[in-house]
């Protein structure tokens, strides 16, 4: 967690506190939800960047050699509007694919459309065919989850095998269709 990260958490849990003292219940309630989904948020982005990550170590196990860079703070649009997040990026010759994947942070950033959490962008330079937008959501659970297909109505849930067929695109080894 960056020293901005900490100084918000530590921030919004003052204000917490300060509307439990006052009475102001709906705002206790705005900020324990925000609380909540903020952890969603962090364990969703953590999930889909270390998933990308061990996966392409495992790869490198195997024989590949694909570079790993990780970079905090990225900033990336998505519509009208700009995502704070982590940006994985994995080259493997002139093949490069980046997970991007964040939320807005600011009101100035925009918001998250569909009713969702965080958004993901899965790109492969070259292969705009390939790239994937997905969407990070409540299930019926509670449990955050990764759903792709943003622009139609039926959404695609995001499993590991997704993952490999991504890295199976870097590594050339695999088509490139869903």
């Amino acid at each position: 967690m960056s020293e901005l990260d900490e100084a918000w958490a530590a921030a919004l849990a003052e204000a917490e506190n300060r509307a439990r003292s006052s009475g102001r219940a709906d705002l206790v309630d705005y900020l324990s939800l925000k609380n909540s989904n903020d952890l969603l948020r962090k364990a969703g982005v953590e999930w889909l960047v270390e998933r990308f990550s061990i996966l392409a170590g495992e790869a490198n196990r195997a024989g590949a050699s694909i570079q790993i860079v990780n970079q905090d703070g990225h900033r990336f649009r998505l519509g009208n509007s700009t995502m704070v997040g982590t940006l994985l990026t994995l080259s493997n010759g002139v093949r490069t694919l980046f997970v991007e994947a964040g939320w807005p942070r600011t009101p100035r950033d925009g918001f998250v459309r569909g009713g969702g959490l965080a958004c993901a962008n899965i790109r492969h330079l070259g292969l705009a065919s390939a790239n994937e937008e997905f969407l990070l959501a409540k299930t019926n659970r509670g449990t955050p989850s990764w759903t792709g297909n943003l622009r139609q109505s039926t959404r695609v849930v995001l499993h590991e095998s997704d993952i490999r067929r991504h890295l199976g695109i870097l590594l050339d080894i695999h088509p490139h269709k869903r």
